[in-house]
């Protein structure tokens, strides 16, 4: 295997005619210089270089080897500065997987925080409810929801957010909707138009909740969205319940009001990647979390 430095040196000798044109440039000893070009050519098995009075000229396989040797340190080049840019994070990558309603509330800050501090950053983000299987589908950060004492799984630690308390979203003209909170029992036999067609953790959460309360709720209609089941909220179709940070922008003729007795609540947590959490794309993109939920 050829060796890099010998490769610089070499094409040191190449462009400067001489050995000891060469050792000056380089800063180092003809001597020095006259041993790489020996190991060189030994471990070739060429003749690299002929004498041209008191200089050397390169033969014809030594041009053609400066010529390759240009295009070699060149990659190199580019190898060692996008190494010392990832280090210092000026460029690089960042994966980041976000559910839904997050997506709207805190990814802008996130990706403008970024893109700010690390211009240099490309931003992979993906919508995605769900954790991968394969360690090697996640991504680096993943905001996700999970229960009390969520476990990430070996590799990926998890950063609590932010605890995400249920709303109702009721139409503006509704009985209760001019009230501060209301029992979640007193919404039992209301018209329930369902906003999470995944069937998800945060459906099965609030389904647990209304057993709590002693009911179970009848969906009317089904979505697949907050936005599309906000909207038939305000067209009067009936009430949809979902956590707060997705009823953040209510459209007109929506009302939100507290949910107590019991209160169904969320858990928001930012998984990390332990192998690049120590990266400053990873750290300024937890921190801008952390920011957007309100817990830094």
């Amino acid at each position: 295997m050829l060796d890099v430095h010998r490769l610089r040196v070499f094409r040191s000798v190449v462009a400067s005619g001489s050995v000891q044109a060469a050792a000056a440039n380089l800063g180092y000893t003809p001597s020095a210089v006259s041993q790489h070009l020996t190991a060189l050519q030994r471990e070739t098995g060429l003749t690299l270089l002929a004498r041209a009075g008191r200089g050397l000229r390169p033969t014809a396989a030594g041009h053609a080897l400066a010529a390759e040797a240009d295009r070699v340190l060149a990659r190199v080049g580019e190898a060692e500065s996008l190494i010392a840019d990832l280090r210092s994070g000026r460029t690089g990558a960042l994966s980041v997987a976000y559910f839904a309603s997050v997506g709207a509330a805190w990814m802008p800050l996130v990706v403008r925080r970024v893109t700010t501090d690390l211009p240099g950053v490309r931003l992979d983000l993906e919508l995605r409810e769900h954790i991968p299987d394969s360690r090697e589908e996640r991504a680096d950060v993943q905001v996700v929801v999970g229960p009390t004492g969520f476990d990430p799984g070996s590799g990926f630690t998890a950063h609590h957010l932010l605890d995400d308390p249920y709303v109702a979203a009721l139409p503006a003209g509704h009985r209760l909707a001019g009230q501060d909170e209301v029992d979640l029992a007193d919404l039992a036999d209301e018209r329930w138009i369902d906003n999470d067609f995944a069937r998800g953790w945060c459906r099965a959460n609030l389904i647990e909740a209304c057993s709590a309360a002693g009911f179970s709720p009848t969906f009317r209609v089904e979505a697949h969205d907050y936005p599309t089941a906000l909207a038939f909220v305000g067209a009067g179709i009936g009430l949809t319940v979902l956590p707060a940070l997705g009823a953040a922008k209510l459209p007109d003729g929506v009302t939100r009001v507290r949910l107590v007795r019991p209160t169904p609540i969320r858990s928001i947590y930012v998984v990390v990647h332990d192998a690049v959490a120590h990266t400053p794309a990873v750290r300024t993109a937890v921190t801008a979390l952390q920011e957007a939920a309100g817990t830094r």
